[in-house]
């Protein structure tokens, strides 16, 4: 199975949604990297140029529109094929010295042979929070997206910070509150492009909601007299976090 990537749109077929034969990936000149390091899979991964049209009978579609249409092992194949090939772009040159890299046979490394420097896929640890208070929940709708969802706050950790550090400093600097009581849900592998979801509740303690305009474009608690906001869907892990703490009522609609 060949994932074939242009930018964050990945090649399938037209009419099932089907992965690049070899023939095609011969076409299209692609250099494919293993999606896994045990001998005999068939997982293969590459990025293309933006530039390239796709092949007659087939589609570059965004790897988020698939969610829903190809089933969570799929997803997940697309989603860890799409970090390799990122890796693989975006590391073909030494970050310290310039030198072209290269692939370490026993690993997912690339080496530098001039300088020794090794970079490895790269994965950002970012939490995400749903604070609670009573039977209300905090849903914020974020400015930097254009879609009207309401959803948990989330934000990456920093240098030096544990993520309940980071969970702290973020729903304070987004929205002014402060927190306690802090549980872990789950976490979710985020390939865009490159993210760790790791989900926490919180209990509210104090303050009065207070957006950061340049991260939240509005912030509010919802309750069980409140209509139900459009939500993430149920593949992410934000979907899967408010529904598991929704107000009896949502859950009924």
């Amino acid at each position: 199975m060949n994932f074939i990537f242009r930018r964050d749109e990945l090649l399938v077929r037209l009419d099932a949604g089907g992965f690049p034969d070899e023939e095609v990936c011969a076409r299209l000149e692609v250099s494919l990297e293993p999606v896994w390091l045990e001998q005999g899979s068939p997982y293969r991964t590459a990025h293309v140029p933006p530039q390239l049209e796709a092949p007659d009978g087939y589609v570059f579609r965004k790897l988020r529109s698939l969610f829903g249409e190809f089933d969570d092992q799929r997803i997940a194949l697309a989603g860890r094929a799409y970090q390799i090939a990122e890796w693989a772009r975006t590391h073909r040159y030494c970050g310290a010295c310039g030198a072209p890299m290269q692939r370490a046979a026993a690993e997912f490394c690339m080496r530098c042979p001039a300088c020794g420097f090794s970079a490895y896929p790269r994965i950002s640890p970012a939490m995400m929070v749903l604070v609670r208070r009573g039977d209300h929940i905090l849903l914020a709708r974020h400015a930097a997206v254009a879609a009207t969802r309401y959803t948990a706050l989330a934000g990456f950790v920093e240098p030096g910070e544990s993520i309940e550090q980071t969970v702290h400093r973020e729903v304070y600097e987004e929205v002014g509150l402060e927190v306690g009581n802090l549980r872990y849900f789950g976490s979710q592998p985020w390939p865009f492009p490159h993210s760790l979801m790791v989900a926490f509740t919180a209990d509210y303690v104090s303050g009065d909601i207070r957006v950061q305009p340049e991260e939240i474009a509005d912030a509010r608690w919802f309750g069980p007299g409140d209509a139900m906001p459009p939500i993430a869907p149920r593949i992410s892990i934000a979907g899967s976090l408010i529904r598991a703490h929704m107000p009896a009522a949502w859950a009924a609609a």
